[in-house]
């Protein structure tokens, strides 16, 4: 195969040889605006106040980074409960509620867990927790919390 194709080449190079052309210039073929377009932010798709506070969890962490053994680390990821805390603003009955129905969520698939931070801490990249907290947000949309 590999010499069919080294003919194939030189007979295009023997055929196209007598055309002539003129050299290409890239900058004027590839253009890319110098900043990057912000990506605008995620609509909430849902419209309880606990759905509403796992869904920007959700996309704290998928913008800012997660983590695992600190509640954030050095340079700016969270946790699943840095995540909810930071998202909360100091509402503590939010937060704790949104906590709630994300341990229930995670006991639903993974069983009996001592807490939210101890599930988050055994994992080693983002897909898992992160995948909780959608599907706590669902339940909490479900539940109308």
């Amino acid at each position: 195969m590999t010499v069919r194709l080294e003919e194939a080449a030189l007979a295009y190079d023997v055929h196209t040889a007598h055309i002539p052309t003129d050299p290409v210039d890239l900058a004027d073929v590839f253009t890319v605006p110098l900043t990057p377009p912000l990506q605008p932010p995620l609509p909430n798709q849902h419209p309880t106040p606990v759905a509403v506070l796992l869904q920007r969890a959700h996309n704290r962490l998928a913008t800012e980074g997660w983590c695992n053994g600190a509640l954030v680390d050095a340079q700016g990821a969270r946790c699943l409960y840095g995540a909810i805390r930071a998202e909360a603003g100091g509402d503590q009955s939010l937060e704790s509620r949104g906590l709630e129905i994300l341990t229930d969520a995670i006991r639903r698939k993974f069983g009996d867990i001592d807490s939210v931070p101890s599930f988050n801490d055994a994992w080693g990249n983002d897909r898992p927790p992160m995948r909780m907290l959608d599907q706590a947000a669902d339940l909490a949309d479900t539940r109308v919390l």
